[in-house]
């Protein structure tokens, strides 16, 4: 990750674009991801759907790739160490998220938001003011 933050602020160092405005990348972020989305408007593909179509996953990776970008550059101005801040992330959502009652409801085909056991921990989760 560390080769990648470098290679990012190199980037932007080389443009002079080491000062731009986090509120500048929150917004292109936003962008790109409306581009992303555009791309499933007035469609509703299943997993193995976007795989197998290679227009459509070479359309996806270039809009994905602006988001990762403009994201890091984000975590890189603002001198965060991006490995760090997703690992804190996934062991938060880990906790908040149970796999194993995440995964019993996605075989059942139910969202995870139809279980009552969910719904508890999401509510002890907001009480705490940890809904982050």
């Amino acid at each position: 990750m560390k080769e990648l933050e470098n290679k990012i602020k190199k980037h932007l160092e080389e443009r002079g674009w080491d000062h731009l405005r986090p509120s500048d990348l929150a917004k292109s972020i936003m962008i790109e991801g409306a581009e992303l989305l555009e791309l499933f408007q007035w469609e509703n593909p299943e997993l193995e759907e976007v795989k197998q179509n290679s227009e459509k996953t070479e359309q996806v990776k270039k809009e994905l790739a602006d988001i990762l970008i403009y994201a890091l550059q984000t975590s890189v101005l603002l001198g965060f160490d991006t490995k760090e801040i997703i690992n804190t992330k996934l062991d938060y959502v880990a906790k908040k998220y149970p796999a194993e009652l995440m995964k019993k409801n996605a075989q059942k085909g139910a969202g995870s938001g139809t279980d009552a056991e969910y719904w508890k921990i999401k509510e002890q989760y907001r009480r705490q003011g940890l809904n982050k």
